[in-house]
């Protein structure tokens, strides 16, 4: 996918994401306008239905009040005596004396009268003390009269005759509670505010999706950018070697009759060499692909590591570095020297290193092999003079595949599997790698492997 592509794939996805987001906005203000609506609608009703409520309570035990006056005898002003607590307690300050029967038969009858189909429970206040001293529950039942909630009447008829006398002598006010009308407002309404709480959570998600699906696309497109990379090189590398065997073959063909021994060997050497590198191109390539597969196969032994790095060191100063001035200095403070793993596999990590600290230095090579115990363990550092790895770039470094971008430069043949290698076959040994490197003065890689606990004869 090229970055056309991708911007495109970008851009749509950001225009749906907005055109998602406006279309819930519209749709959630819409419902929240309908909702602000109803509920005006409803409280305007409730607010009709409340104040004739209140409006006929009011008068009921205005009236309640006149008629005691009556029976009592009194003469003092009810103006403003009627008082509305909250939405469903109203207080009467009569301020006279009260006898709970009457004021229970006069309060059901001016209900009645009045139309209010409500239970409610009165009660009697002491006026100096503002403490009640008697109270009932009434409950409308069958649509049409009033019935005191009580299960002993002898004993409610005891109750009172005890207070009668108090009643008598004291002044009082009384109070009237429905317990089944509760305040209504718009308070009390569903908060329309959390509607917007869907719409952040449906963007969360939606952006949280785009982002996952985007950082995948920007993943695969570096993959196989990577893929189209390896595919090149290798194409590269493998097409050299075969044209350099086809040209000896063809002279060797050509001339093999006029050709004295000197040439002759020459040009089998050649093909020789070639055809090793070719197979060795070849061999890293199904080497990586088994380890993918798990189908590499270890054979696990006690060896001499240090044997193994004087052998690589004394290899490669022969047959590269002569011709290049370079040289391999080996340092070596390690006192235990014996490992438990692939020998072959970690000759072939100890050849990877040297060969890309070879490759990536523009000068004469200076390599430094050292070795100590640490923790037990066996640490071993390559270090070079070469190039250099920025540090955005060794993140990447043993990824699969990766090699340093080095612009329109094609200077260092390689696939970018040999550190992948590295890694792999350090970790299934139960090691550790990891690298510092300087861009323009060099890199050190070391390696970490598990001692065979065992002294180094």
């Amino acid at each position: 996918m090229n970055n056309n592509r991708v911007r495109a794939v970008v851009i749509l996805g950001v225009i749906s994401i907005l055109c998602i987001l406006s279309i819930q906005v519209f749709w959630i203000k819409k419902n929240i306008d309908y909702q602000e609506k109803s509920v005006l609608i409803q409280n305007r009703q409730d607010s009709v239905s409340s104040r004739q409520f209140n409006e006929k309570v009011g008068i009921a035990l205005l009236n309640t009040a006149i008629e005691i006056q009556c029976v009592n005898h009194s003469t003092s002003d009810l103006y403003g005596a009627v008082k509305q607590q909250t939405s469903n307690y109203f207080t009467v300050e009569l301020e006279d004396t009260l006898h709970p029967n009457l004021l229970e038969r006069i309060l059901k009858t001016e209900f009645y009268n009045q139309n209010i189909k409500e239970d409610f429970r009165y009660g009697i206040y002491d006026c100096f003390s503002d403490s009640i001293v008697y109270g009932n529950y009434i409950r409308f039942v069958n649509d049409s009269i009033f019935v005191t909630q009580t299960s002993k009447e002898k004993e409610e008829s005891t109750t009172k005759k005890k207070l009668q006398e108090k009643l008598n002598t004291d002044v009082h006010y009384f109070s009237v509670v429905f317990p089944n009308r509760l305040n209504q407002s718009i308070e009390n309404t569903p908060d329309t505010v959390t509607s917007w709480y869907y719409l952040f959570a449906i963007a969360f998600l939606v952006l949280g999706f785009f982002i996952y699906t985007l950082n995948i696309i920007l993943k695969q497109k570096k993959l196989s950018n990577i893929k189209t990379d390896f595919i090149n090189n290798m194409t590269h590398e493998l097409k050299t070697p075969i044209s350099t065997i086809r040209l000896s073959s063809e002279t060797l063909l050509s001339e093999y009759e006029n050709m004295d021994s000197e040439k002759l060997l020459k040009y089998s050497s050649i093909i020789y060499k070639e055809n090793k590198r070719l197979e060795q191109q070849v061999e890293r390539v199904l080497n990586v692909a088994k380890l993918d597969k798990g189908e590499v196969k270890f054979e696990n032994t006690v060896f001499d590591i240090h044997e193994v790095i004087e052998e690589a060191k004394d290899n490669l100063e022969y047959n590269q570095l002569e011709e290049l001035n370079g040289k391999i200095t080996l340092e070596l403070e390690a006192t235990h020297s014996l490992v438990y793993g692939d020998e072959v596999h970690i000759t072939n990590v100890i050849y990877n290193l040297l060969d890309n600290a070879i490759k990536y230095c523009t000068k004469a090579p200076h390599i430094t092999i050292g070795s100590q115990n640490i923790k037990n363990k066996f640490q071993l550092t390559v270090t070079d003079n070469g190039k250099g790895i920025s540090k955005d770039n060794q993140k990447y470094l043993f990824d699969k595949f990766y090699r340093v971008p080095t612009g329109n430069l094609h200077d260092v043949k390689g696939f970018g599997l040999g550190l992948f290698y590295v890694k792999s076959i350090v970790e299934k040994m139960n090691g550790e790698v990891s690298v510092k490197s300087v861009l323009g003065k060099g890199s050190s890689f070391t390696i970490t492997l598990p001692l065979n606990n065992k002294p180094n004869n």
